[in-house]
């Protein structure tokens, strides 16, 4: 298969250390897929030492139109936007403004007396949740939104701050740290932390502290209308072909755009794109910097990507979970290696941070439901490593 390399990538595979050959059979298998009719389109990234090796969009951005994928389309990467707010929030834990160890309450102080859910009695925890448990999904708060606003997702029609004080009124389901429950509210909260010390709008934080000095030009939580139109159709996976996600308000429902949205979504709002992510990851890998601009330091860059789950059972064999990347602990988590971090989003999307092969992948479909194409493309992107 023979294809173009992106000129900033050289055409040895010697300074990537992969195998371009390899490379190539990314788009041929991505293309089998959606000749298969299981997915309408694919982009995929791959970074090896720093240079982008391989770049490629194959198929169409809707399936009835056909019109081309092409590499800069606009991604919803939902779930993949929680690492994003705990950089946020370790940048304030830089600035001396919070610690991981601290009390939420000591930030939101309507957390003051939160009780726990102990069968049908409800009882002070042994202790109170703090920002590391929401950044590790340890805090026992639910994963979605609680009944009173349970159309939160699809409706986006409260404040980050209405949503937290909500929130905090809700009973957490076991003792702080005792249990991994994947939770979406739980990033909410450390959003409004990262809102109120930060002293601006949570999603105003992220584009002039990291979004902005990185060069991430086509990032967002509310995208502008002239690039709507680079935003592929969404789908779901039912009975082996995407059916358009109509069903979800953020698919193709009323808030796909965010049009009219009070409610940032932290937990996963975020649009970008592959050549945007390639520069966050990469900011990550270089140990918290790129192109002069430094985020984080090493340490926070440390600290975020190492298993602070211990034993617990979090997202999969071999997978612990670091302050909101998953992290490989073991080789069961195969074919990544040991150390690996990264996160995946709702839509299908997917990106690892390999430090030992000093590899960035990503992978970005717009269609919930089945992972087949994610993990061919795993599978081609290490076997492609040539040392």
């Amino acid at each position: 298969a023979m294809r173009v390399l992106l000129l900033l990538a050289p055409p040895l595979c010697a300074h990537t250390g992969s195998d371009d050959t390899r490379l190539g059979q990314i788009p041929v298998r991505m293309k089998s897929f959606v000749d298969r009719g299981t997915v309408a389109g694919v982009v995929t990234l791959v970074a090896r030492n720093g240079r982008i090796a391989a770049t490629d969009a194959v198929g169409y951005t809707d399936i009835e139109s056909r019109q081309t994928l092409r590499p800069d389309a606009i991604f919803q990467i939902h779930s993949m936007t929680k690492p994003v707010v705990a950089i946020a929030a370790m940048m304030l834990a830089e600035e001396g403004k919070l610690s991981l160890n601290d009390p939420v309450e000591k930030h939101l102080p309507e957390f003051r007396g939160q009780k726990l859910l102990d069968g049908n009695v409800l009882r002070p925890p042994s202790r109170p949740i703090t920002i590391r448990d929401l950044m590790t999904h340890t805090s026992g708060l639910p994963t979605n939104p609680p009944p009173g606003i349970g159309e939160l997702h699809g409706a986006l029609h409260k404040s980050l701050a209405d949503v937290v004080l909500i929130i905090s009124q809700t009973p957490i389901a076991f003792e702080p740290g005792s249990r991994w429950l994947y939770s979406n509210t739980g990033i909410a909260t450390l959003a409004r932390i990262v809102e109120v010390l930060g002293g601006m709008p949570f999603e105003k934080f992220l584009e002039t502290r990291i979004f902005l000095p990185l060069g991430m030009k086509d990032t967002y939580i509310y995208p502008p209308k002239d690039k709507w139109q680079r935003m592929p159709t969404a789908y779901i996976l039912k009975d082996g072909k995407p059916l358009k996600y109509t069903a979800d308000p953020l698919g193709e429902g009323a808030m796909k755009f965010r049009d009219g949205a009070k409610y940032p979504l932290p937990e996963g709002g975020l649009y970008s794109t592959a050549a945007d992510l390639f520069r966050l990851y990469q900011m990550m890998l270089n140990g918290g910097q790129l192109d002069g601009q430094r985020i984080l330091s090493r340490h926070s860059v440390t600290t975020m990507t190492q298993v602070h789950t211990g034993n617990l059972n979090t997202n999969g064999p071999g997978m612990g979970y670091g302050l909101a990347w998953a992290v490989a602990r073991d080789a069961a988590a195969a074919p990544l290696s040991e150390g690996t971090y990264g996160h995946g989003g709702r839509y299908g999307t997917y990106a690892l941070i390999d430090p030992r092969y000093n590899l960035i992948g990503i992978f970005l479909i717009h269609r919930e439901g089945g992972s087949d194409e994610r993990n061919a493309f795993l599978n081609i992107l290490y076997g492609a490593l040539t040392d």
